[in-house]
């Protein structure tokens, strides 16, 4: 069950009297004296939930009698940079921060078999998915680990978050590629939203299995925009068990899925300081497309933007296929090595395009018009479309341009999940 929740608008101070209660239970419930602590954040592309000094104050209250280390649950992203870790995680030393090798940091320790799969999946998939994860999770004789992040709709899993932590943020290859494309195959725009996603089904088949002697809990932040447009947080849930997932995943779902009319156009922001590749930066597309019109337009403003891929090979991937639909790249799966290789770079492809439906025009701080044309985008010139689209002006939600163009803008699109009620995931 959960250990504990406050709901209501959550100021940071009240938070980290939050985090320190945690602390307390975490004492009472797993280790009363840990000796090795191990905190496990999101990376970078969550830094707008707080999660970074929610870390430094989890830090803060056990280094003073524990060997505290922290692993940013990258998954397959960028690793952070110095300056990025400092940014996010304060005063945390650098040298307590380490670096998830999705390629060649990770163990198998077992698989949920092809059975579980194509039973969860409704027949859709029909291969195991192995558990491969961080060998300094697995071999860290860890005392308490400790879960930090925020729930909030998500594309692969349906909500994000918590064993997502384990099973994508410190997954290795194997377990990412077959995750990533089973999800694929299920269909993004069932995911989206679905409070216990097929694959959600499978990765707590794989907690139970191989996680159960972790000594772990979860703490887990909901967000969500107040009258003014301003995000701020909205509650938090503290636990050690899927009733903690749950709990938030309701809260979130009331409070982040947000109804709206077919949308002719939308303007979205991807940050500059969070969003520097379409792998991450595709989130606008995630979020927004069971409420785009057909025919309608996506317009994403992303000043960070300077290539496609995390990795220089899922980069050339991208390159090489683009965003060209599910048909298409299913098709090539069956022949290209490349696509077979690198998997969850497929399931990529078929979730970032708008399958002909409407149309994607990327306004990118440095990629040329070439490369995001070739990719299967349309492009617009970002100081332009910054002039006419000014995020210090439009507000969230419908604007009625000087010209009478009516656009739908969304500040924060990785905060959310814009639908239909026609496309509404119920559960």
């Amino acid at each position: 069950m959960t250990w504990f929740s406050e709901e209501g608008r959550l100021t940071r101070e009240r938070i980290l009297e939050l985090v320190h209660r945690a602390a307390d239970e975490a004492r009472r419930q797993i280790c009363a004296n840990p000796k090795r602590v191990l905190l496990l954040p999101p990376d970078i592309t969550r830094a707008h939930s707080g999660a970074g000094w929610i870390t430094e104050e989890f830090y803060k209250i056990f280094s003073q009698t524990s060997d505290v280390h922290v692993i940013p649950t990258l998954g397959q992203h960028v690793p952070h940079t110095d300056e990025q870790n400092r940014w996010m995680f304060g005063s945390i030393p650098l040298d307590r921060i380490h670096v998830h090798d999705w390629r060649g940091g990770s163990r198998t320790i077992g698989e949920v078999s092809s059975d579980f799969v194509k039973e969860a999946t409704g027949g859709k998939v029909d291969w195991a998915i192995p558990v491969s994860l961080n060998t300094l999770l697995l071999d860290g004789e860890w005392d308490l680990i400790i879960n930090v992040g925020h729930i909030v709709p998500h594309e692969v899993l349906g909500f994000a978050n918590h064993n997502k932590n384990y099973f994508i943020g410190l997954a290795g290859k194997p377990m990412i590629c077959a995750s990533h494309m089973a999800a694929a195959c299920c269909g993004i725009e069932n995911n989206l939203g679905t409070l216990i996603s097929p694959l959600r089904a499978c990765y707590n088949k794989a907690e139970a299995d191989f996680l159960g002697h972790f000594p772990d809990f979860f703490f887990e932040v909901v967000m969500a925009y107040d009258q003014n447009g301003e995000l701020g947080h909205t509650g938090v849930y503290v636990g050690n068990d899927l009733d903690t997932y749950l709990d938030a995943a309701k809260a979130s779902r009331a409070q982040n899925i947000t109804i709206v009319p077919p949308l002719k156009k939308v303007v979205a922001v991807m940050q500059g300081d969070e969003f520097y590749s379409t792998w991450v930066a595709n989130k606008a597309i995630y979020r927004t497309r069971k409420a785009m019109a057909d025919g309608g337009e996506l317009l994403i403003l992303a000043p960070g933007l300077k290539r496609f891929g995390e990795q220089e090979d899922v980069d050339l991937l991208i390159r090489k296929y683009g965003y060209s639909g599910t048909e298409n790249i299913l098709k090539l799966w069956k022949t290209e090595p490349m696509l077979q290789d690198l998997t969850h770079g497929t399931a990529h492809l078929i979730h970032g395009s708008s399958e002909g439906r409407f149309k994607i025009t990327y306004a990118p701080g440095a990629l040329t018009k070439e490369e995001v044309e070739g990719v299967c985008f349309g492009y617009a010139d970002l100081d332009e479309m910054l002039k006419r689209y000014d995020p210090a002006v439009m507000k969230n939600g419908f604007n009625t341009m000087p010209d009478g163009e009516e656009v739908y803008f969304i500040s924060t699109p990785s905060a959310g999940l814009w639908t239909t009620a026609e496309k509404l995931n119920q559960d």
